[in-house]
């Protein structure tokens, strides 16, 4: 079958938008095609930093015919009607038409419409300036006196359709002046001279030889392996960086790595600073040795020509700029040593944290009253977390951490331990923000968990305080972020926090600090203290924890309904033992136990309900012991009895196994109770006494977890 090819060769595309062009290349035709009804085996998308490329495979040579049947009005119809149905079949009279009985309805006027199918190349004709002119460039510009927006100047397109053995055709169209051929061009300087092409294996093969290696995976792979053996060839270590790697892969055509070198004395600076430099401003990789494990001197350039020198003057050149760059970036790090992080402090009043939460300096208190708060609940010095606070945002306001942003925290941690600050304050410069993601890591030292939060408890805090919350997609403050590194933190380390407590402890500070406080007060209102509102905005903030930790454990392959049976029930805001309870519960509904009685629990609850709702009031126990007159549901009392008490007693202790295990004991009494009693006597007083039972065995299971909100 008969493949297509596309190719829009254009000036240089942004490394950055490539790969989303090409999937969107690749989706637009393919869409159009199957609208089209022509469906196709394969279909692979191409980009290089001059061209954007499609290859369809298993295209029909034709679309289908197709026969329609266009029912029309009833025989002896009016005039106007049989008129509107000739024109909308394009029938020239009803000679045309057939007509067809329905035993309900009477004759009525038929016509069969016939389309014949397009050849496919004069469809793809239609359909491929439309995606060019259409194409959804982050960014696009116009040029000449074109109308025609691109990412960049459109130069030439190739669009060729035909099976294998065959010679292709050129599907011929035009877009704001550009005739479609079968005519491409090589490397810009290595090998510009035009190339006729026909499929794709012939467009790779004659690109490839005219120095353009069009598949963006190989290029990768090229670079990556000829790094790799340039720096094994060295004695050094490539430090491997996959974001660097895409993007270099976008930048060149014809990869070609080469070695430079920096001077020794640079080495004095952080290997991160270096790194960052070299990286951001040259995009090239550096190298490590493996002796000391730090970087070496040396750095990988990504060419894109084999050049007639070997390469000695694009080196050189690059080894100039990474120079000038390298000394700007050791004066920055000699002058923050010389000014220390203490000298900030003060700087931060006049930096404005929110409008309505105040300056940084107040943000900076905050988070150290809490931060002392929270020390003794995890096993933290106080004095080191207060100590730690305070230092843990000073690097924002430092020279290398303004020129590079990204490496916050990582330089609070050199600059604290280059003045001798304790070892715990320096590791909570640095590991205060974290986890940043899901793949990051969580502090596990006291100090930093502490610091860490605290600043994320002031951030949640705060904004729930300004009703600045999450809304859809939208998360400006990485507000989720922020609560699920809170509930990684405190999970991971097994910590035993109330966070009813911390967030009342953070509503109190935004609200006795003067930070923002005309704003506060009309948030909490005239008092001393945040009023029920904010106790309202509590519950809304653990709520969404709550969605949070749910998001957290689905993915990690627990029951979200479990979640919310146990989060349901009052205080539940200690999100290990929450956890614990709730681990212990999903091992119980897996055993037979566990199931049966879920079963009965159900039953139970469903006759309440309807029986509730039929009297118009709710049948709330205890029940009336004399009322229990048939032995089986004296038994299901005695045993609700004694489950409550034994259950109450293993949560106490937080032994949720041996509270499971007296939960099980309900399993036989529940089914003795439902097979020997009618719980709707005509006994007014013992149906009441027998629906508040019902009510019991709730009450009972309510010790661990509320079985309404369970699924399953």
């Amino acid at each position: 079958m008969p493949d297509l090819l596309i190719e829009l060769f254009s000036e240089e595309i942004p490394a950055r938008m490539q790969a989303q062009a090409a999937d969107g290349l690749k989706k637009l035709v393919t869409d159009a095609l199957v609208e089209r009804g022509l469906l196709y085996e394969g279909a692979k998308a191409f980009v290089t930093p001059r061209r954007l490329a499609l290859a369809v495979h298993g295209l029909p040579g034709r679309q289908a015919d197709q026969r329609e049947e266009k029912k029309g009005p009833r025989v002896g119809a009016p005039e106007g009607a049989i008129a509107g149905f000739l024109k909308s079949a394009g029938l020239a009279s009803l000679d045309q038409a057939s007509v067809q009985s329905d035993p309900k309805k009477g004759d009525f006027y038929v016509a069969v419409v016939e389309k014949p199918g397009r050849p496919t190349p004069e469809v793809i004709a239609d359909i491929i300036p439309a995606i060019i002119r259409g194409f959804p460039w982050p960014k696009s510009m116009r040029w000449g006196s074109g109308s025609l927006r691109w990412v960049r100047p459109l130069h030439s397109i190739v669009a060729t359709f035909g099976a294998e053995g065959d010679e292709p055709e050129v599907v011929r169209f035009e877009v704001d002046g550009i005739v479609s051929s079968n005519v491409t061009y090589g490397h810009r300087f290595l090998a510009p001279a035009p190339i006729t092409v026909k499929r794709l294996d012939d467009w790779m093969a004659k690109l490839e030889a005219a120095k353009v290696v069009v598949d963006r995976d190989r290029r990768k792979d090229i670079i990556l392996n000829d790094a790799k053996d340039l720096a094994l060839a060295n004695g050094l270590e490539l430090v491997e960086d996959e974001g660097l790697l895409d993007e270099v892969a976008g930048l060149v055509e014809w990869p070609v790595v080469l070695m430079g070198a920096f001077e020794e004395r640079f080495l004095d600076i952080p290997d991160e600073v270096i790194r960052a430099t070299i990286r951001a401003n040259q995009k090239c990789f550096v190298l490590k040795n493996p002796a000391t494990g730090r970087l070496a001197n040396r750095f990988l350039l990504i060419s894109n020509l084999v050049a007639s020198d070997g390469g000695a003057a694009i080196v050189a050149g690059n080894e100039r700029v990474i120079r000038a760059r390298l000394s700007d970036a050791k004066f920055f790090w000699d002058t923050d040593r010389v000014n220390g992080l203490a000298k900030n402090f003060s700087k931060f009043e006049h930096i404005t944290f929110h409008e309505k939460l105040g300056s940084q300096a107040e943000r900076i208190e905050r988070i150290r009253r809490l931060a002392v708060e929270i020390a003794p609940k995890v096993g933290a010095e106080p004095a080191l977390a207060e100590e730690a606070a305070l230092y843990a945002k000073a690097d924002l306001l430092t020279e290398v951490v303004g020129e590079f942003p990204e490496l916050q925290g990582l330089m609070g941690r050199y600059y604290a331990q280059g003045e001798n600050l304790p070892p715990e304050v320096a590791a909570a410069c640095e590991e205060h923000y974290k986890p940043q993601g899901p793949g990051d890591r969580v502090p596990t030292a006291p100090v930093s968990i502490a610091v860490a939060l605290a600043d994320k408890i002031d951030t949640l805090v705060g904004f729930w305080a300004i009703d600045e919350k999450p809304t859809g997609s939208k998360d400006p403050y990485a507000l989720r972020r922020a609560a699920l590194g809170v509930i990684r933190i405190v999970l991971e380390n097994g910590l035993r926090v109330r966070l009813r407590n911390l967030f009342t402890q953070g509503f109190e500070y935004h609200y006795h600090r003067h930070g923002g406080s005309e704003d506060m007060r009309n948030y909490f209102g005239a008092g001393t203290a945040p009023n029920e509102k904010s106790f309202g905005t509590l519950d809304d903030l653990l709520s969404f924890f709550a969605d949070r930790l749910k998001v957290h454990l689905r993915e990690h392959g627990a029951r979200h309904d479990l979640v919310d049976a146990v989060f349901a029930l009052e205080g539940q805001d200690d999100l290990f033992l929450l956890v614990e309870r709730m681990t212990a519960l999903a091992r119980f509904l897996e055993t037979e136990d566990g199931k049966t009685l879920l079963a009965g629990y159900r039953r139970a609850v469903n006759i309440l309900r309807i029986e509730e709702k039929k009297d118009g009031r709710a049948f709330a126990g205890p029940t009336n012991a004399a009322l229990l007159k048939e032995p089986a549901e004296e038994r299901l009392a005695d045993a609700i009895e004694q489950v409550k008490r034994r259950v109450a007693t293993a949560v106490a202790a937080e032994d949720f196994e041996t509270a499971m295990t007296a939960l099980a004991d309900l399993r036989g009494p529940v089914d003795a109770f439902f097979d020997a009693v009618t719980v709707n006597d005509q006994d007014p007083a013992l149906r009441e006494n027998r629906l508040k039972l019902l009510d019991e065995i709730r009450a009972a299971t309510r010790g661990i977890a509320d079985f309404d909100r369970i699924g399953g």
